[in-house]
């Protein structure tokens, strides 16, 4: 699978788009705006000198939520300057995500964008004067195409890196290892059968392939985000995660789960080829907090400022009581199942189609919409959000 290729969000503006289908990563930012705010206002406090302020978005994706981050975080600035006796500085703004991401719904939006920044700047009588023409206006915006695993910008030129919902993604499928007579290690098939993801039933093999994947690319992510950000800059990264040693319990991988089941369901039918289940492996992995911090230190660019689990229900909504338990009625259920299949699909689509074709789409996710509804009406899911502010340090 040519991760880079297919991993993106469903483009455009239908209604299987991501445009249309993104509430829950939505909610998933506004659940990080506090760490957000809090994080900028320690790295404002500390940076007064700073005249031109550069700010990254990684993993920004396509539509309204590509944009929302970044109005977050001009706004938290906009907000904290006057409190601190200070101007704004000129804001330097970059928006990343793969080739394959639709920067063109991004662009169509900045006119919008632009005006709502405005309009706040006139109620607020601050004097930021953004401008999306010629120079003058101290905001600049640019598109910055390529994976975030490796370099994306010059030494030292960034201050603060934002990144929501986008860590939890791969840059490859993991391969499995395998020691021939003669002590070489060569890659393998992952022997995950009838799994799109590791499970309860994965061989350990495919369990410790996924974790070395994790901990190889979060360790280029970080060592990359030291070249680029200045001593003393920040980020503040947000991604599904698990609160569990354990990598198949079911707010790390029961998601994928199901879909496993929409496919063979479908299989067992003749309607897809169950060696082509066999042969995918999503290009995810829902890290724990002591996988992170063992990587964060070994890295030993960063320090944690801090470092929250919130759980989370499968559209995203914030869960505040530990024994969290919706008694929903059977339709609740199933209309939810079809928010949730809407979701998944308007992210994981582009990479079932190479394998399993374009037009058994509408079939799959319909299944899945019900199979997740039915489960919805017995169980109450969870994901694990990972919330980490980080401090460049030296």
């Amino acid at each position: 699978m040519e991760v880079m290729r297919i991993l993106h969000m469903n483009r455009g503006n239908g209604e299987t788009s991501y445009a249309k289908n993104s509430t829950a990563q939505s909610n998933i930012i506004s659940l990080g705006r506090r760490v957000l705010d809090e994080t900028l206002k320690k790295l404002m406090m500390s940076s007064s000198e700073i005249s031109s302020f550069g700010i990254a978005d990684l993993g920004c994706s396509t539509g309204p939520n590509s944009l929302l981050s970044i109005s977050n975080i001009v706004d938290t600035i906009q907000n904290l300057c006057p409190d601190l006796h200070r101007p704004v500085p000129e804001l330097r703004v970059s928006l990343n995500d793969l080739p394959s991401n639709d920067f063109n719904y991004i662009f169509a939006s900045l006119p919008e964008f632009y005006d709502r920044l405005k309009k706040r700047e006139n109620s607020n009588k601050a004097a930021l004067g953004f401008q999306h023409g010629g120079g003058g206006g101290p905001c600049f915006l640019s598109a910055v195409p390529g994976s975030f695993y490796g370099r994306l910008f010059p030494c030292r030129s960034l201050h603060f890196v934002h990144s929501s919902s986008s860590l939890h993604w791969l840059s490859q499928v993991p391969c499995g290892e395998v020691n021939n007579e003669d002590g070489v290690v060569t890659t393998a098939n992952l022997d995950n059968m009838g799994k799109i993801y590791i499970s309860k039933t994965s061989p350990e093999s495919a369990q410790k392939a996924y974790a070395l994947q994790f901990q190889t690319d979060f360790s280029a992510f970080l060592r990359s985000r030291s070249e680029e950000l200045v001593p003393g800059g920040r980020m503040v990264l947000s991604f599904l995660g698990r609160s569990s040693p354990d990598p198949t319990v079911e707010e790390a991988c029961f998601q994928w789960e199901l879909l496993a089941q929409a496919l063979m369901s479908m299989a067992n039918e003749g309607i897809i080829e169950e060696e082509n289940i066999d042969a995918f492996n999503a290009p995810y992995y829902a890290a724990s907090s002591e996988e992170l911090k063992m990587v964060i230190e070994k890295e030993g660019s960063f320090s944690i400022d801090r470092l929250e689990i919130s759980p989370v229900d499968w559209e995203g909504g914030s869960i505040n009581d530990k024994t969290y338990d919706i008694l929903r009625s059977k339709p609740e259920a199933l209309a939810s199942g079809r928010r949730v299949a809407k979701t998944i699909r308007a992210v994981v689509e582009p990479m079932l189609e190479p394998t399993f074709r374009q037009n058994v789409m509408d079939e799959l996710f319909e299944r899945y919409a019900k199979i997740v509804g039915e489960y919805l009406y017995v169980n109450s899911p969870r994901y694990a959000l990972i919330i980490v502010s980080l401090l460049r340090m030296g």
